[in-house]
């Protein structure tokens, strides 16, 4: 019965933490999908070739729920014969203002590679197929042809590569390099700003696109990453599992309660004749209730245990197995610390809510109609 009962919860534990760890790496990616396509919460856009005035940008970083700004130089060149997006960053700050995933990069972090790329000023971030066709090594040479903004004509510009991208905000897939902003606007004599990417300090994505938008005007195009989620016709960012997953904790916890009750239960009926026998050689009921529940605590621990170490593994195969789901693939799996926490503080303001609902209605009729 120990046994069949310590399987039981460890086959429920295994079940309940796949699927909530699967699910959460799942609703990471959807934002991490929603992120790329938008670029951050809220995107300014040029409207026109000046770029974005630098009195909006100021104007943008003092807009109430805005935690930070980051400016991107949008521009093209030519790598050998194929014509790409080139994005001018500010490598100090890219990583945190554009949130920046390890997974976006190969061979290295994002903070590693981006920091080369700081360190190196005519440094340049390539595609991976950019870096087969080439066959090129850190520290290669490289030359792009650009356009100089005065003369209106292609000039090269020599590059050192230090690393591969593999997916950055607002850029297209596999068509595209990263470079510094300064030695970008040297060498083309155009320091004008194309997008700037505006992260929100917890306020909604939606209401601070909306005072951006109006104090843009028409000077800029304004995109929020909630308004782009809701269009991308994306089965990954469409499919909200945070839900399910609650529904899947809550009936392992069920489970569990209901399998460790059980085995209390069936081992005092099992064991009365052997309880009256030691009750009558003297022993305390103390005594009797350790033997039932250091067996129920083992059993429990036992099963949550080795369940978690057998959802462990599955998580890691499902995710390597369905990498392929994932666009782009993620670096770890997700586990869903965080649900309980959001389910106390949902049921706590549901409590204040109900408690501020009974004092209204247990007020007077006038009372009532003036509140």
């Amino acid at each position: 019965m120990i046994a069949r009962t310590l399987m039981l919860i460890a086959l429920t534990t295994c079940f309940a933490a796949t699927t909530a760890a699967f699910n959460a790496t799942y609703q990471q990616q959807a934002e991490a999908d929603a992120r790329l396509s938008n670029g951050a919460d809220v995107v300014l856009g040029a409207s026109g070739a000046g770029g974005l005035p630098a009195s909006l940008r100021d104007s943008v970083a003092k807009t109430p729920g805005v935690a930070s700004t980051e400016p991107l130089q949008h521009r093209y060149a030519y790598v050998g014969r194929d014509l790409q997006d080139v994005y001018g960053v500010d490598a100090k700050t890219i990583v945190r203002g554009a949130r920046l995933q390890g997974s976006w990069f190969a061979g290295g972090t994002a903070s590693n590679l981006v920091g080369k790329l700081a360190h190196t000023p005519n440094g340049v971030l390539l595609s991976e197929e950019v870096v087969h066709d080439y066959q090129l090594h850190p520290g290669d040479r490289i030359t792009m042809r650009v356009l100089d903004s005065r003369t209106r004509q292609s000039i090269p510009v020599r590059f050192t590569y230090v690393g591969i991208t593999r997916e950055f905000p607002t850029a297209p897939k596999d068509a595209y390099t990263i470079v510094n902003a300064g030695y970008l606007s040297k060498a083309t004599h155009d320091p004008a700003v194309s997008t700037l990417l505006v992260q929100t300090s917890g306020s909604s994505p939606t209401a601070v696109g909306h005072r951006i938008r109006a104090e843009a005007g028409t000077r800029a195009s304004v995109s929020d990453i909630e308004t782009n989620r809701a269009l991308i016709a994306s089965s990954l960012t469409s499919v909200e599992l945070q839900g399910l997953t609650r529904i899947e904790l809550g009936f392992a916890v069920v489970l569990i309660a209901a399998a460790t009750g059980l085995l209390l239960w069936l081992g005092l009926a099992d064991r009365r004749r052997t309880f009256a026998i030691a009750r009558a050689l003297g022993a305390r009921s103390r005594q009797l209730g350790g033997f039932v529940w250091t067996e129920t605590t083992f059993v429990t621990a036992g099963g949550v245990v080795l369940g978690g170490i057998a959802a462990a593994g599955i998580t890691w195969m499902l995710v390597k197995l369905l990498t392929g789901v994932f666009d782009p693939p993620p670096s770890h799996a997700a586990v869903p610390w965080r649900y309980p926490r959001r389910t106390r503080r949902h049921r706590a303001g549901r409590r204040r809510r109900c408690r501020h609902l009974d004092a209204a209605l247990s007020r007077t009729p006038a009372a009532r109609d003036a509140a």
